[in-house]
């Protein structure tokens, strides 16, 4: 059984993280089995330990894409906002980037707010549908997109270099599989 340790991250409060491989060579949180033994029938445990892994692995993204971002003075959700524009030289309905980011109109109309106000989108009317108005991405607005693309593509290929393709695949489907199963299955009363 190999033993690794990971960095500490704000997510972790500090604390290092061990991870352990089991009989199988598949990692697994030692402290999440040590909790959980005894507390929980044997048959949900690896439920329980799969689902401790996504919520760590999701924080852990979304706490490093955060800090990138801020660097360049965005958050992920705003630079999220960008990288769609900036395939569509026309504009975008704010109701369609709200769509596609699963957020609220009125999320995505402050969003956009703060990103006109720093030059890097502006709303144009709609030439379709004169109720509606589009977000464009400035000049400003595309450089800095084009700036972070590279870096971005090549943070995304060194943080996924030790898989496989196989294991890609399989990462994928899962991740997919499991957004389905969450539009499927209801909260917990």
């Amino acid at each position: 059984m190999k033993i690794f340790t990971m960095k500490p991250s704000i997510t972790d409060h500090g604390k290092r993280l061990r991870v352990e491989e089991d009989e199988q060579g598949r990692l697994y949180s030692p402290e999440v089995r040590e909790v959980m033994t005894g507390r929980i029938s044997e048959g949900t445990l690896p439920a329980v330990e799969a689902f401790a892994a996504i919520g760590l692995a999701s924080r852990q993204l979304h706490h490093r894409m955060e800090r990138w971002c801020e660097r360049k003075g965005l958050s992920e959700t705003r630079l999220s906002i960008m990288f769609m524009l900036h395939h569509v030289a026309a504009g975008v309905p704010l109701g369609v980037l709200a769509s596609r980011l699963h957020v609220s109109a009125r999320n995505v109309t402050g969003l956009i707010d703060h990103l006109e106000r720093d030059g890097l989108v502006v709303r144009v009317p709609d030439p379709a549908d004169r109720r509606s108005v589009l977000a464009q991405l400035t000049e400003r607005g595309h450089a800095i997109v084009e700036g972070m693309s590279a870096s971005t593509s090549q943070w995304q290929q060194s943080l996924l270099s030790g898989f496989t393709p196989d294991e890609l695949s399989q990462l994928r489907h899962l991740c997919l599989k499991l957004v389905s199963r969450t539009q499927e299955v209801d909260l917990p009363e």
